[in-house]
């Protein structure tokens, strides 16, 4: 099979791991950046050996390509995305999928209209230890799902900001570029969201978006779950410090970021640690718990997103995060913007 001509757009943080894994795969190739014109691009682009445009529908007319990785800011994406859409060029789209749920709407729409594959950037959802965590669920270990308690609790320095500052404003704070994950792995862990209450500060970095935010979850199966996020928070519990997916991050083996409790156990991910009732008479606070520790595979999912990528490009595999997925992960987000606006309970 021939080399998939692959386009990135944004070579920002995320970005560059992403040409990266292209560069990386045997079965794709960089051929194309869409970036602004500024010299530290040109430098990326030179590293990687491929054209530079300045945007993507001038990209489109000067290349043939068979996909496009959109990474740019959250405000730029459905832009982007429709142009390569109704170019007929299937396109893997940062999450957010949008920065208003409006707008996702628009280029879910845009997808439906012209048939083109769209896939979102929930990498999360290519993860062993996500695949593992479902199944154990699924295989009813746990009995009956009732409660989940997580928490991205993490420290971004200062140079986070000063490398992107449209992360300081509307639509870049970490609701919209860290929890949205989060809200992926919850609806795959416990099903779908139906009402959501939350609280927002951000009194410590004191910029126009959030820094913490505390959110009560009602799922569609009557479980409940709360949740902690924070990016000024001197903590060890977010996925990036505690999975091992990405070496990039220290990693802290006695932390977890997710407890999901059912009536007969409790696992703890991802360090896979189940506590359970091995009978239905054994079940008291009064009894011990046994225990079983489940392999940890902290493999890069990001690298598992591209190879679903190329494959839903070539026709042999369907999107692991659909459009649709995207659009309502945003929707939950959408409902929590408003629950904290409005101080109430909302239903996405």
């Amino acid at each position: 099979m021939r080399e998939l001509a692959i386009a990135v757009v944004g070579p920002g943080l995320i970005g560059r791991k992403h040409l990266e894994l292209v560069e990386q795969s045997s079965a794709a190739r960089v051929a194309a950046i869409v970036a602004p014109r500024h010299a530290k691009h040109q430098v990326v682009a030179q590293r990687f050996g491929a054209p530079l445009y300045h945007d993507v529908s001038t990209m489109l007319a000067s290349e043939m390509v068979d996909g496009c990785i959109i990474s740019s800011p959250n405000k730029f994406h459905v832009d982007q995305a429709t142009s390569c859409l109704e170019a007929g060029i299937p396109v893997l789209v940062e999450k957010p999928i949008a920065d208003t749920l409006d707008a996702g709407e628009r280029l879910l729409g845009v997808a439906k209209r012209t048939n083109v594959r769209l896939l979102v950037g929930h990498h999360r959802a290519h993860s062993p230890i996500m695949r593992l965590s479902r199944e154990i669920i699924d295989s009813q270990r746990l009995g009956r799902v009732v409660a989940v308690i997580g928490s991205a609790m993490f420290y971004k320095p200062d140079d986070y900001f000063e490398a992107g500052p449209w992360r300081k404003e509307l639509g870049g704070g970490p609701i919209l570029i860290n929890l949205i994950h989060e809200i992926g792995n919850l609806r795959a862990l416990c099903g779908e969201i139906v009402c959501v209450q939350a609280f927002a500060s951000s009194a410590t970095r004191q910029f126009a978006v959030e820094d913490t935010a505390a959110i009560n979850f009602k799922f569609a199966s009557g479980a409940l779950g709360v949740f902690m996020l924070s990016d000024t928070a001197a903590s060890a519990r977010s996925w990036e410090q505690t999975s091992r997916e990405n070496p990039s991050y220290p990693h802290y083996e006695d932390e977890d970021c997710y407890v999901v409790s059912g009536t007969y156990g409790t696992l703890s991910i991802p360090s896979m640690r189940l506590k359970f009732y091995s009978e239905a008479g054994a079940r008291s606070w009064w009894k011990p718990l046994s225990q079983e520790q489940f392999p940890v595979q902290g493999d890069d999912p990001l690298r598992h997103q591209l190879e679903n990528f190329i494959n839903v490009i070539r026709g042999s595999e369907d999107p692991v995060v659909t459009g649709f997925d995207g659009v309502q992960n945003l929707r939950v987000v959408e409902a929590i913007f408003r629950s904290i606006e409005r101080g109430t309970a909302v239903q996405p």
